[in-house]
């Protein structure tokens, strides 16, 4: 068991560089936290006005799990899916062994453009499998009843939460919901206590588990509880992340979750010999190109707390 924690991550602003010419704020992975759960990846983009071009590029070993809080994107992947998702909605693609995708906002001007970017990493029964795609429309609710003012409202994106389930694909026992709290509210999040978690504040103000959330910053709660009390003064909006503790040591460089630092740089030259692979993302002249890689051996991170 890890134990609980009460572990405050501060996201860090990430330019993306090249043809995608983007800052974004990462929280995870942390420097001492690789997963979480298996969530492996947190990226918000936003809130801003841009114009989003992400051009197609390649995964391996992991979902990504698009979810918006303002504005449309359009989802193009090798599988041939063209999707437009916008609030409330998820975006879920599997990439297996391979597959390449891209993003765009819609229209073709700056538009008001917020959204949280995850990826979940792949456990061996799955990382090798094919491709695919899914894209959910009407996600399932729950009320969390209040301890004091207006119940909280939870939204379950992926996996299981306080008895209810998404139906999205997940391939190890997971929960990501987004939960709204009313102004004046105090709530108790019922947990696992086998599982570990962690809460985002969005937006709005919130405390939880004693500690006054500051809007980005990530709460790592460690595991061994059962709920966690949050309130807020004037409203809050949350995600709450979290999942049984994924044992297996990982290697993540640029869009790709590996095992090792061979299957690494197989990947890297599959993508940029354009190997069948990782297929074709029809509507597109541009990739991106594959960084170079470093002049060290890729070791998986560790975690440290």
């Amino acid at each position: 068991m890890i134990g609980q924690r009460r572990i405050v991550l501060e996201p860090r602003e990430v330019p993306l560089g090249g043809v995608r010419n983007m800052n974004v704020l990462r929280v995870l992975p942390h420097r001492n936290l690789p997963t979480i759960g298996a969530w492996c990846f947190l990226d918000r983009f936003g809130p801003a006005d841009t114009r989003m071009r992400v051009e197609p590029h390649p995964h391996i070993g992991l979902q990504t799990v698009t979810w918006p809080l303002v504005g449309e994107i359009r989802h193009r992947d090798s599988l041939g899916s063209d999707a437009d998702l916008r609030r409330g909605q998820l975006n879920l693609m599997t990439a297996g062994n391979g597959i390449s995708h891209s993003e765009y906002s819609i229209g073709d001007g700056p538009v008001p453009l917020d959204a949280l970017q995850f990826w979940v990493v792949l456990p061996e029964s799955a990382r090798h499998g094919a491709g695919g795609f899914e894209r959910h429309t009407d996600l399932p609710q729950v009320a969390l009843a209040a301890t004091r003012g207006a119940d909280a409202a939870a939204t379950v994106v992926l996996g299981e939460f306080a008895g209810t389930t998404s139906p999205a694909t997940v391939h190890t026992p997971i929960v990501g919901a987004e939960i709204a709290v009313a102004a004046g509210s105090t709530v108790r999040l019922p947990l696992r206590a086998d599982w570990e978690h962690a809460i985002v504040l969005v937006e709005g103000d919130a405390v939880a588990d004693g500690h006054a959330a500051v809007r980005n910053d990530m709460l790592y709660l460690g595991d061994s509880r059962d709920g966690v009390e949050v309130s807020s003064v004037d409203g809050a909006l949350l995600f709450l992340l979290g999942g049984e503790p994924f044992e297996d040591e990982i290697v993540m460089w640029w869009n790709f979750a590996g095992r090792s630092h061979e299957e690494i740089v197989q990947a890297r030259a599959d993508w940029e010999a354009e190997s069948d692979r990782f297929g074709v993302v029809e509507g597109h002249d541009v990739r991106i190109p594959a960084p170079p890689l470093p002049d060290v051996r890729l070791m998986p991170r560790g975690r440290t707390i």
